[in-house]
């Protein structure tokens, strides 16, 4: 498919979240914010419980020794002033309850007083140091998540005549980018897409995504057909092997899923370097489309000599073809039964769009063992007809060798 080297200038979107939405999604936050609001709390909680109980106790049961619990735990979630004031406010109602029960001012009640300053400024000195740490970890953050969205940005939701539902969810605690990669750009005919999924975890799986990712965007433009592509992609990585043997990157293969959708034809061109192949929805029914000859992973460590196949699949006005990675297909219930995709998204048939990566990624983490425990990538791509330039000729599914 001939391309227009210009089409280089075509800018990206602004960076963004595109993670999977929904439900599952919102649950982890929700539990962090109320944790917090708990460790809020619970200093409060103790000096009023303390209080009472000493209150309401005979003399001899002493419950206002847990005062000294109040300012230990506000310096968890308090700022330093006001972990200093709840250990005032310990003071006080120790000193308060000292008087109810008629103590002596020196030695007892003095002593507490001590001890309990002693470990009020001692817990706001801690919550000082808690706050500094935490105002390093957010600058720190902020820069890692800068550029990991510098790595992998968000897709816009339409290209051409082809609608875009993403969802991406990086298995690494913290992490915006694992080792799926993702990328669609409108070249002049059409637009080219690739999906996939590196070997391994950790930050040489995101090295090696980069490195297909910048790989892809310049070959997009500029290959002539989807085989092309691919060479260049295999191409990069052994250039890299030779110039940086010693990063572990360089010993990474990945598989790979490329598609190419004409904007004057009812097709989906599709290419497989040993990814799991698509499924494909048209009119209620769900598929799985079938490669007659898939290739290799890219920069699979085995020398293999085969030419790149390129499927040929009908994909006309209202059809849906969702990519995916090994995240979403390999994922087990409790049985060790895969995740039964076709049917899922039979079911979710009559959905809108929107709705499917946000239904699919709850779905998945209702259905594994321990919800999602790998990289879990999943692109539906929807085909509106419009904008076509030649009327559409009737496709049929075909191979082509290159």
């Amino acid at each position: 498919m001939p391309v227009e080297p210009t089409a280089t200038g075509r800018r990206d979107p602004a960076p963004g979240p595109a993670r999977g939405s929904g439900p599952a999604s919102a649950r982890p936050a929700g539990r962090a914010e109320a944790r917090y609001l708990i460790g809020r709390l619970l200093p409060l909680l103790v000096i009023v419980l303390a209080t009472l109980a000493d209150v309401l106790t005979p003399p001899a049961e002493r419950f206002d020794r847990f005062l000294i619990a109040a300012p230990a735990l506000a310096a968890a979630t308090w700022t330093a002033r006001g972990t200093a004031a709840i250990g005032a406010l310990a003071m006080a109602a120790s000193g308060v309850l000292a008087v109810l029960r008629g103590d002596p001012l020196f030695p007892a009640s003095l002593a507490n007083q001590v001890v309990l300053a002693v470990v009020a400024l001692a817990a706001a000195v801690s919550s000082r140091v808690r706050q500094h740490r935490e105002t390093e970890l957010r600058q720190v953050s902020a820069v890692a998540e800068a550029a990991q969205w510098a790595v992998l940005r968000p897709l816009p939701p339409r290209l051409g005549t082809v609608d875009l539902r993403l969802l991406y969810e990086a298995s690494a605690a913290g992490a915006h980018v694992g080792g799926d990669f993702y990328k669609a750009l409108k070249v002049r005919d059409g637009v080219r897409i690739m999906l996939g999924d590196v070997q391994g975890k950790g930050l040489p799986a995101v090295e090696a995504a980069s490195l297909l990712l910048g790989s892809f965007r310049e070959a997009a433009y500029t290959a002539p057909d989807l085989p092309a592509i691919a060479q260049r992609l295999e191409a990069s990585m052994a250039r890299y092997a030779e110039r940086a043997p010693e990063s572990e990157a360089a010993d990474r293969f990945s598989t790979v899923l490329l598609a190419e959708i004409p904007d004057d034809r009812p097709v989906i061109r599709l290419l497989s370097c040993g990814h799991p192949a698509p499924v494909v929805q048209r009119d209620g029914a769900v598929e799985t489309v079938e490669f007659s000859a898939p290739s290799v992973p890219v920069h699979l460590p085995v020398p293999v000599d085969a030419p790149f196949t390129v499927e040929e699949v009908p994909f006309g006005p209202g059809d849906r073809l969702l990519m995916f990675t090994d995240g979403v297909s390999e994922t087990r219930d409790a049985r060790g039964d895969f995740y039964p995709l076709e049917q899922r998204l039979g079911a979710w048939s009559d959905e809108p769009a929107d709705r499917i990566p946000g239904l699919l990624r709850e779905d998945l983490d209702r259905f594994g063992v321990h919800g999602l425990e790998d990289d879990t990538t999943a692109l539906l791509l929807v085909r509106d007809g419009g904008g076509g330039p030649a009327p559409w000729a009737p496709a049929r599914p075909r191979a082509v060798a290159a």
